[in-house]
């Protein structure tokens, strides 16, 4: 069972990561060791060529991890990113991003993380991101 839910999440993102909600970044699910997160589409999140940026995918990636580690750790603050890498596979359309994420190992100071983006009406992954995040000794 997921240490948090939906609202929970959804909670932190309105209270405590205010960047997440000014681009309107949204919990789809919470489930044990999983998540879904939606990021709206907006003019904004463009680069010259007319696609989505790389930095707008990062952060929907790294929040997704986020979310998976909460999930099965319950709300740690200091869980954080200490390794992320991303590659990005396929040009996004300009439509919403969506982020589906899972552990891959849960070790009691480690966690390794996979999160797979996807953009509307694009049938491909447009990007992978693998990432660690350090957990604090004291939960």
């Amino acid at each position: 069972m997921a240490k948090i839910n939906k609202e929970d999440f959804d909670h932190i993102i309105e209270t405590e990561l205010p960047w997440a909600e000014e681009i309107g970044m949204k919990t789809e699910s919470i489930g044990e060791n999983a998540a879904a997160l939606r990021l709206p589409f907006n003019d904004s999140m463009l680069r010259p060529g007319g696609t989505v940026s790389g930095p707008t995918m990062m952060a929907l990636a790294d929040a997704c991890m986020y979310a998976v580690i909460l999930s099965a750790i319950g709300q740690v603050k200091l869980a954080v990113t200490t390794n992320f890498n991303i590659n990005f596979m396929h040009r996004p359309a300009p439509a919403d991003l969506m982020a589906e994420g899972r552990i891959l190992k849960l070790g009691k100071r480690l966690a390794v993380m996979e999160v797979t983006l996807h953009s509307d009406g694009h049938n491909e992954p447009v990007a992978h991101a693998t990432g660690t995040y350090s957990i604090p000794p004291e939960r």
